[in-house]
């Protein structure tokens, strides 16, 4: 995928990746074909290929829907879950010409599959690099530095003051009717510095595309990624002499699973994850991933770009019912507004393809959708992380995400310059990448929202911007010292393409 050690997830050991793509590998069968119709012809329908899943984008009205619902059983489909609100509906099919069959019937906007592995059970991979533990010398040593009101670990959380979050908690810490979705591998609500703040009602499995709310089924099993979890620690681990602080820690915490056990996030999934969020009346949702399998989705491919429009749909119901949705950037180091990029990694889930793409044309969602808050990373020393991507106009603004220590050393007490949050089954441990500053951003989002719980969206998000510390670019970026410029800032001091508007502040939430 597009980070070291990491397949998915906006997390890494360090650096990062790309991706690609190109239309999907399989060759079509012998499959009727259809003229535009409301139905489809009446020769017979082979099912004889790989399970495949797809979204199919309708337009019209109810009636052209239930006609494109009718031809869909007919080009071998069956139909998983039908989001009507936004006119998108999930299938399985066997018929290897399903999409292209589909795309010819009236009411169709767009149809694609969401994958080119077939749905069967696989071996679990890792998704997100694994934590570095806290160890027993770094938390004695923690727990003896912290002062009053400080949980035993925020010693060693330098990304709360570096955003004012430590100053902001005095003031408030957030309001209980405000909900933070994490839509990402699952979150272990029974961790005791979650299990407070954990909102059970807003929480679901929506791997398969339709939710799943049986008790638990929020949860990573014990060989899947620790990833949701330590993102969940960020945003609101509670205030209550346990472990560490979270950036809003009086607000509520959901899970929303759209991870497959072996780690790939499919655009079922998040469409269901998004759905979920909006339907609940969520005020914030955390999107620290890309959408599998194609890093960037390019609108001239036709499976990609439905799933762009599904998504898409998705993402803008969620925002138009209030929700404030708010994604990392990703960690291959791109300038995410060149005018290309070389992408080598997509798709994910079978055979990779190298490809030249247009930024501009071809998105990795859902964090270049419409009206998404998008995030960088910074280290601890304030500027951007060294796997962090860029691009003005892209980036919205910045907050920590941490870095190599060697890069970006954090201040003492603080000893490692990674994020340090909860870890599944209790734990606690470090972890760095844009999905690590992006929570940052969720939490402030939140804080605004309590402060403000009448704000708009649009509200929220101008606020968020307004409020954020204008950061300029600085120096010629050399994170690294070897005398090589890594990559180039452009924008003022007020905007720019590493830091967007600026550096997220958690006081100013809570007091204007």
């Amino acid at each position: 995928m597009a980070h070291l050690a990491s397949r998915r997830t906006r997390a890494l050991a360090l650096p990062v990746g790309l991706a690609l793509t190109a239309s999907l590998g399989f060759l079509p069968t012998a499959v009727a074909s259809a003229a535009p119709t409301d139905g489809l012809s009446t020769a017979a329908v082979t099912a004889d290929g790989p399970k495949l899943s797809y979204v199919v984008n309708t337009k019209g009205g109810s009636g052209a829907v239930k006609q494109v619902k009718k031809a869909i059983a007919d080009a071998g489909g069956t139909i998983v879950i039908a989001y009507d609100q936004i006119g998108v509906i999930v299938v399985h099919s066997q018929n290897p010409d399903f999409a292209k069959t589909i795309r010819q019937v009236r009411g169709v906007s767009s149809a694609g599959a969401t994958r080119t592995n077939p749905i069967v059970p696989q071996a679990t991979n890792d998704v997100g690099a694994a934590a570095q533990p806290l160890t027993a010398d770094e938390a004695a040593a923690a727990a003896a530095d912290a002062t009053a009101g400080q949980d035993p670990l925020e010693p060693l959380q330098w990304d709360l003051p570096a955003i004012k979050a430590d100053k902001a908690h005095a003031i408030s810490q957030g309001s209980k009717r405000v909900t933070v979705a994490v839509i990402d591998t699952g979150v272990d609500d029974t961790h005791p510095d979650l299990a407070p703040n954990f909102d059970r009602a807003a929480s679901a499995n929506c791997v398969t595309g339709a939710p799943d709310t049986t008790e638990g089924s929020w949860r990573p099993m014990a060989d899947e990624s620790d990833h949701g979890t330590h993102v969940a620690g960020t945003i609101a681990a509670a205030k209550n002499g346990i472990g560490v602080t979270g950036v809003a820690p009086g607000v509520k915490v959901s899970g929303i699973k759209v991870s497959t056990p072996s780690g790939f996030f499919y655009s079922e999934a998040v469409v269901c994850g998004f759905m979920w969020a909006a339907e609940q009346g969520i005020e914030v949702t955390n999107n620290s991933y890309y959408t599998d399998p194609w890093l960037f989705n390019c609108k001239n491919d036709p499976d990609q770009s439905a799933l762009v429009e599904a998504v898409g749909r998705a993402s803008r119901y969620a925002e138009r019912k209030g929700t404030v949705n708010v994604a990392a950037a990703g960690n291959s180091k791109h300038d995410l507004a060149a005018d290309e990029i070389v992408d080598t990694t997509s798709p994910n889930d079978t055979t990779p393809v190298t490809r030249t793409i247009n930024p501009a044309e071809c998105l990795d969602i859902p964090t270049q959708l419409p009206g998404v808050v998008t995030v960088a990373a910074t280290g601890a020393k304030g500027l951007k992380s060294s796997y962090s991507n860029y691009g003005l106009g892209i980036i919205d603004v910045a907050a920590p995400g941490g870095d190599s220590t060697v890069y970006q050393p954090p201040t003492a007490p603080a000893v490692n310059g990674r994020i340090l949050s909860t870890l599944p089954g209790g734990g606690f441990g470090y972890k760095a990448g844009t999905s690590m500053a992006s929570p940052h951003v969720a939490g402030v989002v939140a804080l605004i929202k309590s402060k403000h719980p009448y704000a708009s969206a649009f509200q929220v998000k101008s606020m968020l911007t307004h409020q954020a510390d204008a950061t300029a670019c600085g120096a010629p970026y050399d994170i690294n010292n070897d005398g090589t410029i890594d990559a180039v800032c452009e924008g003022s001091t007020n905007y720019n393409g590493f830091y967007g508007a600026g550096l997220v502040d958690a006081l100013d939430a809570v007091r204007r």
